[in-house]
């Protein structure tokens, strides 16, 4: 039999007090898509960091092709043939693809010669793995999509034969998804081993040939994906069985607190991203917004809750009337009684270098109970922070810890219950499970169920086509930032595809 591509034994590392991982033990077959799920704190960004250099283990071992290897720092590893991609791409925005392909790997002193060498070559890579990508253009001007083609080209011009991935789905729609598979399988089919970190169970069972998994540090299973179930998975991740379908009432609707009237909103190019939208939405019920990235639904949540001001149009949020072509307080809004859980929690939902407290109280800082006369009641944010923690089952549960150095999903149930616990009339919703793992997809969407049988009302936004047919009360698809068709929650994928894709709705399908 070949070697494994790569084997991990002992790995063990300590963050102060925390044990990330705990004794590690891992085989991943050549020639093979591996999946390495967990929940979110697991220790499979830190186990896929020791692998890629930037963590150094504080004992076991590291052998790729059978060899023991010592990877110090990223070189090391691209020298042992192992390239990453990253959730958030580790590209320079402003220079062109070809540009970043060479950046670090320069050839020649003489720029110029470095690029024509990257350019063949880049070619070259492009037309034997289906990634087409324009070397010329500046990464700002590509889809995410394509960006992230840049990155596994940059991987690839490094010579790597060994590519892991960190939640490569998390940007990207569904149409791209299904490009980066075929090219997943395509890279595998050439002899490329792929690891491949995501918390969504469905993307595992289609592409994955063997699947691992972490809890609270450790591994405790490896299967064959033929051979296991999303069900079985879930409970190994978690610890417990857990329910993969929302458990939810018939909504009781009563009297409007958000409604919306012909509400217009420009980006910063002057490009109109929502065009005359009206809609309301009632106590007592989830409205979901469906559409694929890119159609208005975020410039809609930023008008909504006070970012971004408007071209035209009327709010009323809880009776009281907002003109949103005025620059308005995002604070003026939360006073109403609206909150706001933003899709990009690290741009707009929290301030990573302040600690966990610091961000538990995000935007409500001036709440009398955090307040000491002029100055900001340390121990009192404390004291809440921690209720929250254990609330929302935020790992590792250290208030004064750094909220950089919690995984993505604990950074999102940071903002969840920050802007939850307040008891909002009204909740905006982005993206509420964006990289979160099965078992607080459970909790959040167990949350969102509750808040609306406590009469408020709720606006979901999501790309996750099962998250708005399972919680939503009704669903308006978006499309080029009108509402093109509203459905129930009974609609199907298809009918909804057809929506999302700009295909006018017939008088049949309304019915």
């Amino acid at each position: 039999m070949a070697e494994p591509a790569i084997e991990l034994i002992g790995i063990d590392k300590r963050f102060g007090a925390v044990r990330a991982n705990k004794a590690i033990d891992l085989t991943v077959e050549r020639g093979t898509i591996h999946g390495i799920i967990g929940e979110n704190g697991a220790g499979k960004s830190t186990l896929m960091s020791i692998i890629y250099g930037f963590y150094q283990a504080d004992s076991g071992e590291i052998r790729v092709g059978g060899k023991k290897v010592e990877i110090t720092d990223p070189n090391a590893a691209i020298a042992a043939g192992i390239g990453m991609v990253h959730q958030h791409f580790m590209l320079v925005h402003n220079f062109t693809v070809v540009e970043n392909v060479m950046l670090g790997a320069e050839q020649s002193p003489l720029l110029r010669a470095g690029i024509g060498k990257v350019r063949a070559e880049l070619k070259r890579l492009e037309e034997d793995h289906g990634l087409d990508v324009d070397p010329d253009a500046v990464i700002e001007d590509l889809a995410v999509g394509r960006q992230q083609r840049v990155e596994i080209l940059k991987a690839l011009y490094r010579g790597a034969d060994i590519l892991i991935l960190d939640e490569p789905t998390g940007v990207l729609t569904p149409s791209e998804a299904d490009h980066l598979f075929e090219v997943l399988q395509q890279l595998r089919a050439e002899g490329k081993t792929i690891i491949l970190i995501t918390h969504k169970l469905r993307e595992i069972m289609a592409i994955t040939d063997n699947v691992s998994v972490m809890r609270q540090g450790e591994m405790v299973a490896t299967r064959k994906t033929s051979e296991t179930s999303v069900a079985e998975l879930a409970e190994l991740m978690v610890g417990r069985r857990v329910l993969l379908t929302v458990d939810k009432g018939e909504a009781r609707p009563s009297n409007v607190l958000l409604d919306v009237k012909g509400l217009t909103v420009k980006d910063g190019r002057g490009v109109t991203m929502v065009d005359d939208v009206s809609f309301s939405v009632r106590a007592g019920e989830i409205v979901g917004i469906a559409g694929v990235a890119g159609n208005g639904q975020s410039e809609l949540l930023e008008a909504l809750s006070g970012i971004r001001r408007a071209e035209a149009g009327q709010i009323s949020i809880c009776g009281r009337e907002i003109d949103p072509t005025r620059e308005t307080d995002p604070a003026e809004i939360r006073r109403i009684g609206c909150a706001h859980v933003p899709e990009d929690r690290h741009h707009m939902g929290l301030v990573l270098p302040f600690e966990e407290n610091e961000n538990s109280v995000l935007g409500y800082q001036d709440d009398k109970r955090f307040r000491k006369g002029v100055l900001l009641d340390q121990n009192a944010m404390r004291r809440d922070a921690r209720e929250k923690i254990e609330a929302y089952d935020i790992r590792p549960p250290d208030c004064r810890l750094k909220t950089s150095n919690f995984s993505g999903g604990n950074q999102q149930k940071i903002v969840l219950a920050r802007e939850m616990e307040r008891d909002p009339d009204v909740l905006l919703i982005g993206q509420p499970t964006r990289g979160v793992d099965v078992g607080a997809i459970e909790f959040i969407h167990k949350r969102i169920v509750e808040m609306r049988d406590a009469g408020k009302a709720i606006l979901l936004v999501s790309v996750e086509l099962d998250e708005i047919r399972a919680l939503s009360d009704r669903i308006l698809v978006m499309f080029a930032g009108r509402i093109v068709g509203e459905r129930g929650p009974d609609a199907t994928e298809g009918d909804l595809g057809l929506l999302m894709a700009g295909v006018e709705e017939t008088p049949e399908a309304a019915e």
